[in-house]
């Protein structure tokens, strides 16, 4: 083996259409860990976008296991969403499922509006859920992959945002999930890295917009995450190989990514916003 050739760290594998589902995962993403929960968020509500699975199972999970309920949002994966209200309700915490496409401003209403009738309150919102197609250059990207791309990732969190704006409190937390691709960019993934950036900046500016509110604003920028939408986006062979060319030269498991939404959340960030946390397995993006 030639020292260039990535080294395959998991089997080769495919799934379609996007996002995926986690089931079929081999192995499966490591989603929950065994600890004492702390009751950081204890009684509080979250709103999380792309919840069945992948980073947003294991921040719904993480949640409950800190004392909140939760909303969880997903397009149409109704058995990966099931089996993350099963452990959420494990802990003892209520979870509502929402299926539906966050790129339609209708739908987002609708969240926030369902939220409110069962919870009547909403404390944290995370802008999770999100789509990627590789290309191999700019002029393979048509116009209405590029329309998709940036209705799901980027103006959803307009949309969910600005309608649970009214009834966030002082103390309230937005965490929106961009990338590491939003610092170092994707030659295969330019709308995608387009859209992430685009979420660095919707946090830096709403964080100001909402500091007099209180209200704070902060980002997760995830490297390599063995999620479904890896197997549903890249073929077999980069699936395999897939986060090996990181320092830490291998992809980290959604349960990894789950603490700083956590962090992010509570108290223990109450002087922080604006900002953006970079669990990407080693890479230096001075962001």
């Amino acid at each position: 083996m030639q020292k260039s050739e990535k080294e395959k760290i998991r089997p080769e594998q495919a799934q379609r259409p996007q996002p995926g589902i986690e089931k079929e995962m081999d192995p499966a993403p490591v989603f929950d860990k065994t600890v004492p929960p702390g009751g950081k968020l204890q009684d509080k509500v979250a709103v999380i976008t792309g919840g069945d699975s992948g980073i947003g199972r294991a921040v719904a999970i993480a949640f409950a296991k800190e004392g909140a309920d939760v909303v969880i949002s997903y397009l149409n994966e109704e058995e990966d969403a099931i089996i993350t209200q099963q452990h959420v309700e494990a802990q003892g915490r209520k979870a509502l499922l929402i299926p539906g496409d966050v790129s339609e401003e209708s739908h987002c209403q609708e969240i926030i509006s369902e939220a409110l009738n069962v919870f009547k309150r909403i404390d944290i919102v995370v802008n999770n859920a999100a789509v990627q197609y590789p290309q191999k250059g700019l002029e393979d990207i048509s116009a209405e992959q590029l329309q998709k791309t940036f209705a799901t990732n980027i103006f959803a969190h307009f949309y969910l945002t600005r309608a649970a704006l009214p009834h966030l409190k002082e103390g309230a937390s937005i965490i929106n999930t961009t990338s590491v691709t939003a610092y170092r960019g994707s030659s295969h993934l330019i709308d995608y890295s387009s859209t992430k950036g685009a979420i660095v900046g919707f946090t830096r500016a709403l964080s100001a917009s909402l500091a007099e509110k209180k209200i704070r604003v902060n980002a997760v920028a995830p490297g390599p995450i063995w999620t479904p939408l890896i197997p549903a986006t890249f073929t077999p062979e980069e699936v395999a190989k897939f986060g090996s060319d990181v320092p830490l030269k291998r992809a980290g498991e959604p349960v990894e990514v789950a603490s700083c939404y956590v962090f992010l959340a509570s108290d223990d960030a109450s002087y922080m916003t604006g900002q953006v946390m970079h669990p990407n397995g080693g890479e230096i993006v001075n962001g």
